[in-house]
């Protein structure tokens, strides 16, 4: 079902919003039907809880959704899309409960809670279609609910169905459906054009490597978008465990995040010039895999050895950064689902992210609270430079020791964004790893929406 808002409000049943303390008080307001009704069926407008309110005949003359508390509602996102996926299937049009920000939060997680992936199995989200209250910028709240759907469908996809090619496809096909321009670059061509590194890494699959570079709008500040399309990760020769190698469907999930971030920069049409760059590899392991101890040189100059094959996002993205930086942007952004020390230092839930610049830094924050797409600032912390320098090369793609993994990281990827003035780093994870209010279990998007909310602060739009 497409997530969007349902279009009859004169016939949408009216759903009253009402917070647990507040409860008492709307039963005495409504008529003495309503309230009897409540107070029998044990009503307590608990989050998620939903009530409908039948005339004499037993029709639906209203709904009711619980609010919970505050102090629930602060402890989750969404706190209305419980009740979407509660309410049976029909039109609703909201009475009383949020406003402001808030409004706008609740309503795209009611969009949200539509989405199901069904690729393999018919099942569905919430099939309650809410009315676009006033106030709220309906078509605003699609495209970005669009751009999600776009994310959680590319991640899920398993790598079977999802590699190299068919990222290509996915790419090449939001290109078309929005006049963008589109260009890849695959296999051999990559060393005949300089992107050495993004070769070494993907050259073991039976799948050819590639860069994907779509370029989109004409006029205005220019924004890169560089995301990590690892499409499978085995480790390579550094081989993951199997409880490591679950879940690594998802390590394209960079990709994923600015693909859908790019559907809704082009659909609400921001006055802005927009290119998007993935390196799109499987990290495969065959006899021309590449090795531990190997030195690459990368598109810049810089040599890398090779102390973990299983540090390979980092070398693709490093070539699509200087890549990236051989043409002027007002803001480069790398989204990459990078390392597993991200996830210990802020679990699942908040995307990490990296930037010099305090005043952007500032916007970014801002944006994520209003959005409710929580992000947290990690530093470029200059002094742990030395960690990825190992003397025998430039750089070292896996420092040893194990301390302040996502930082490296985010400095060994700053060493290719060039001049680039606010380069900003997303270290996300790109998964929900159990169902949450208008997130299912599976991929999802991190980030973006607060990058989307910043970006007339960020570019002056």
């Amino acid at each position: 079902m497409p997530l969007q808002f349902a279009t009859d409000p004169d016939t949408a049943l009216p759903l009253h919003v009402v917070a647990s303390d507040d409860l008492e008080d709307w039963a005495a307001s409504q008529n003495g039907t309503v309230g009897t009704w409540v107070k029998a069926a044990g009503f307590r407008a608990g989050l998620g809880e939903v009530l409908l309110v039948p005339d004499g005949n037993g029709a639906p003359v209203l709904a009711v959704a619980g609010y919970g508390t505050a102090d629930q509602r602060a402890r989750t996102r969404f706190a209305l899309a419980g009740a979407a996926a509660s309410l049976p299937e029909g039109s609703y049009r909201l009475v009383g409960g949020p406003d402001g920000a808030t409004l706008d939060e609740e309503c795209l997680g009611w969009l949200l809670a539509g989405y199901a992936f069904d690729r393999y199995r018919a099942q569905s989200g919430a099939k309650a279609r809410l009315v676009a209250p006033e106030g709220v910028d309906a078509s605003r709240l699609e495209a970005i609910a669009a751009g999600e759907a776009l994310t959680r469908d590319l991640i899920n996809t398993p790598a079977s169905d999802m590699g190299p090619d068919q990222l290509e496809d996915a790419a090449a096909g939001l290109a078309a459906e929005f006049g963008a321009r589109f260009e890849v670059t695959s296999g051999e061509d990559l060393l005949k054009k300089n992107f050495p590194m993004i070769h070494a890494v993907g050259r073991a699959s039976a799948r050819a490597p590639r860069l994907l570079d779509l370029a989109w709008g004409d006029a205005g500040p220019m924004l890169t978008l560089v995301g990590k399309g690892v499409c499978f990760d085995t480790g390579g020769l550094n081989i993951k465990p199997a409880v490591s190698m679950g879940l690594m469907k998802k390590d394209m999930g960079g990709a994923a995040a600015v693909l859908g971030l790019a559907r809704m920069i082009m659909a609400l049409e921001l006055p802005l010039r927009l290119r998007v760059l993935v390196p799109a590899v499987e990290n495969s392991i065959a006899g021309d895999a590449f090795r531990p101890q190997d030195i690459l040189t990368a598109r810049n100059g810089l040599t890398v050895e090779i102390n973990n094959t299983d540090a390979e996002g980092r070398l693709v993205l490093a070539d699509a950064l200087a890549y990236a930086a051989e043409t002027p942007s007002d803001l480069t952004v790398s989204m990459a689902t990078l390392t597993g020390a991200a996830r210990v230092a802020v679990g699942p839930d908040i995307a990490p992210f990296y930037v010099d610049d305090d005043a952007a830094a500032a916007a970014i924050a801002g944006a994520a609270a209003r959005v409710a797409d929580p992000v947290w600032r990690m530093p470029f912390h200059a002094p742990y430079e030395t960690m990825i320098e190992p003397g025998v090369a430039d750089l070292d793609n896996a420092p040893k020791g194990g301390f302040a993994g996502s930082i490296t990281a985010a400095l060994f990827l700053r060493r290719f964004a060039g001049a680039a003035p606010r380069y900003t780093h997303f270290d996300i994870y790109g998964w929900q790893p159990a169902a949450a209010p208008a997130r299912p279990k599976g991929g999802v998007g991190q980030g973006t929406r607060a990058l989307l909310d910043a970006l007339p602060e960020l570019l002056d739009l």
